[in-house]
């Protein structure tokens, strides 16, 4: 596998894949499943064997309603996963939105920033810009613990492209490089459901922005409810793929 993302964003009609691995005690999905480094490089592997063109890395749950954990505690969780992928030659994406945390996954090795944060630290993209390194950037509203809060929308998708738009604009002024930049409309971050449905069904909306895109749909509650059958209680995260 190659270690850059310039051939993951060439034009192709195949959609590529980004395999998930949360470092994490409390991650909605395989939350306290990879704790052991051990485990979550060997989950990486897995996922790169089973045909994943990248790995992202995270050490801090994201899921709605979750609290931050300090960036000592966010670093010691993944930068051995981190190094020990790259080493591998897996192209791996850290998820973070600190500054500290990513330019240490970069030095391990990691080949784009996965910012949850929607661009938010002046220092972070300076850190991107200046490492050269590739860049997610994407939708949100505010931290995890209160971002439910924020799903109030009148028109999502047409809302979500000009906070996009807007954002990409900071970006590319703190010096990111307009062809490293990676748009997420951020699915199920200050979003309901109908948000999130909105959103898919108007993608080629958000393509029309001129950046590949970053959609991360993998086992979120919208599809546990969905697939609920009829019933109230929406399928389980391990029921959903």
């Amino acid at each position: 596998m190659s270690t850059s993302v310039d051939d993951l964003l060439e034009p192709s009609d195949l959609t590529k894949v980004m395999g998930v691995v949360n470092v994490t005690p409390d991650s909605f999905s395989d939350g306290g499943t990879f704790l052991d480094p051990v485990d979550a490089v060997r989950a990486g592997l897995r996922m790169v064997d089973e045909g994943a063109d990248l790995i992202d890395v995270g050490g801090e749950s994201t899921r709605p309603g979750a609290s931050r954990v300090v960036a000592s505690e966010e670093m010691r969780r993944v930068l051995p996963v981190v190094a020990e992928l790259a080493a591998a030659g897996v192209r791996v994406s850290v998820d973070t939105s600190r500054v500290s945390v990513a330019a240490a996954a970069v030095d391990a090795g990691a080949v784009l920033v996965n910012d949850v944060s929607g661009g938010c630290d002046p220092d972070l993209l300076a850190l991107v810009a200046d490492r050269g390194v590739h860049y997610v950037l994407m939708h949100a509203r505010g931290p995890s613990v209160d971002m439910s809060s924020r799903a109030v929308y009148g028109d999502v998708v047409s809302e979500v492209i000009a906070e996009l738009e807007a954002r990409l604009e900071t970006v590319i002024a703190a010096g990111v490089s307009a062809d490293r930049v990676i748009l997420d409309p951020g699915i199920g971050f200050a979003k309901t459901a109908a948000h999130n449905w909105a959103l898919l069904n108007n993608i080629d909306a958000l393509a029309a922005l001129g950046r590949p895109l970053l959609v991360g749909t993998s086992r979120k509650s919208f599809l546990g409810s969905v697939l609920a059958a009829g019933s109230a209680r929406p399928r389980p995260s391990d029921e959903r793929d």
